[in-house]
């Protein structure tokens, strides 16, 4: 763990000391991920901004939500999210063969080594939102109630990951993915706005359970508001369990079939 945790500390100095080098592209991401939260508060102002209620959530409620969703989009492009991407263009160049070569575990390098600082001000500023959202709900902040919800959005975070993972192990086993893979923006974009204690029937059990981004805002706001049951809170902890077991089956299994491009 200590050496992994020092591998990782090592790649973000690399990846901050080659962003200093090209200054602009540096500031870039903070100006590109800047628009990308002004645009979240327009489409949030557009569709929530005549209505006190969606479904039986406040409006104070959906802030909380559309601000959670923001924050783990935020720890989605600072940690992850350039790395786990490139993963279907390694495998098809031949790329990935530099990666299991290395002592080092290849899911891990490929993780963090495009770490983005750039997202870094899309954190703060999804937890003004949050703020907001608990300020209009008149929630009184505990020490277990803001730990609580810090664990839920952490584990969120995971999940998030998982799913990133799992679509972009698919090119292991197919020529292209592309198609699976742009599904996601669509999906992403409807559970942005929608809260999954709306979905009823077969789209909750998609969203719920197939594909499970109707529960990655929604949770940690249920939590923070005090309307998530214990029941529900179970079956949330069990839904990241068993999708983080089978994403990290489901890469072993792909890296086991993975053709280098070499042979």
């Amino acid at each position: 763990m200590r050496r992994n945790l020092r591998f990782i500390l090592l790649l973000l100095k690399l990846k901050l000391s080659h962003m200093m080098v090209f200054r602009l592209s540096f500031f870039g991401g903070f100006f590109a991920d800047g628009m990308l939260f002004l645009v979240q508060l327009l489409a949030f102002n557009t569709i929530y901004g005549h209505v006190d209620t969606i479904g039986n959530w406040s409006r104070g409620q959906m802030l909380i939500f559309i601000g959670t969703f923001s924050m783990l989009n935020g720890i989605n492009m600072l940690i992850y999210f350039f790395g786990v991407n490139s993963i279907p263009r390694k495998i098809s160049s031949g790329e990935l063969d530099h990666y299991i070569t290395k002592p080092v575990n290849p899911l891990l390098r490929l993780t963090f080594e495009n770490i983005n600082p750039g997202s870094a001000p899309l954190l703060l500023m999804s937890g003004l939102i949050i703020a907001y959202g608990v300020s209009l709900e008149e929630i009184t902040l505990t020490f277990p109630l803001l730990v609580g919800y810090t664990v839920l959005v952490l584990l969120m975070a995971v999940l998030y990951y998982d799913m990133e993972l799992i679509l972009r192990t698919i090119p292991f086993f197919v020529i292209s993915a592309n198609a699976i893979m742009q599904l996601e923006d669509p999906i992403l974009d409807l559970n942005f706005k929608i809260p999954g204690v709306l979905y009823k029937g077969i789209f909750k059990i998609i969203f719920y359970f197939i594909l499970p981004y109707g529960i990655m805002a929604t949770v940690p706001t249920q939590y923070i508001t005090g309307t998530l049951s214990f029941p529900g809170l179970m079956q949330a902890l069990g839904i990241v369990a068993a999708f983080t077991a089978f994403a990290l089956w489901f890469w072993r299994f792909g890296l086991k079939h993975y053709k280098s491009a070499s042979s």
